[in-house]
């Protein structure tokens, strides 16, 4: 039998103080992909079983926190799977209705459906925080694929062939998922942050 190579003593995971060093920032991390409390929390009770389990496989190639963070990711890419199982293309649909004609002949935005400006050209902290919890709660009313792949995309930079093999989707359908997502979001934001 092959004997397993640790890391130097002062680089191994130490679980006994995962929960006061991690836990917060595990959970935040989770609550912003996945919106049910309960089960962000039983998230990163799963991510710290899955450390204790695997901490043989530990190199200390990164810092303990990215470590239980690409464990969380996985845990919460499988929630995603999961969710995105058993939906058919032909099931996902546009909750606003049919797409408008956005653009002109030239490609130029119809004025009627041009994006509105945000007011965020000085930064304001509190605006900042306010417009992130609207931009939260107009993601909770995603599709649970829309807000698969929008996540996987655009908060945890995955590659379009990542996130389409994740969750087994074509190329075209991917790309229609996230246009619909970008519409839906921005008409929410436009809505509740105006």
């Amino acid at each position: 039998m092959d004997e397993i190579e640790l890391p130097p003593v002062d680089q191994m995971p130490d679980p006994k103080n995962w929960v006061n060093t991690y836990a917060d920032y595990l959970y935040l991390f989770a609550i912003k992909r996945i919106s049910d409390e309960d089960q962000a929390r039983d998230l990163v009770q799963e991510t710290f079983l899955a450390a204790l389990q695997s901490m043989h496989k530990f190199e200390g190639k990164s810092s303990e926190r990215t470590w239980l963070t690409a464990i969380l990711k996985n845990k919460i890419y499988d929630v995603y799977r999961a969710k995105s199982s058993g939906l058919k293309t032909e099931e996902i649909k546009n909750p606003i209705g049919e797409e408008p004609d956005f653009f002109q002949e030239n490609g130029h935005w119809k004025k009627e459906h041009a994006p509105k400006q945000f007011g965020l050209d000085d930064f304001d902290s509190l605006a900042h925080k306010e417009l992130n919890h609207i931009l939260q709660q107009c993601m909770q009313k995603l599709p649970a694929m829309w807000l698969s792949v929008f996540t996987m995309k655009h908060m945890d930079d995955e590659t379009t062939d990542f996130v389409c093999a994740e969750l087994r989707l074509s190329q075209a359908n991917f790309w229609v998922i996230i246009h619909r997502a970008k519409l839906n979001l921005r008409a929410c934001l436009q809505k509740n942050w105006m």
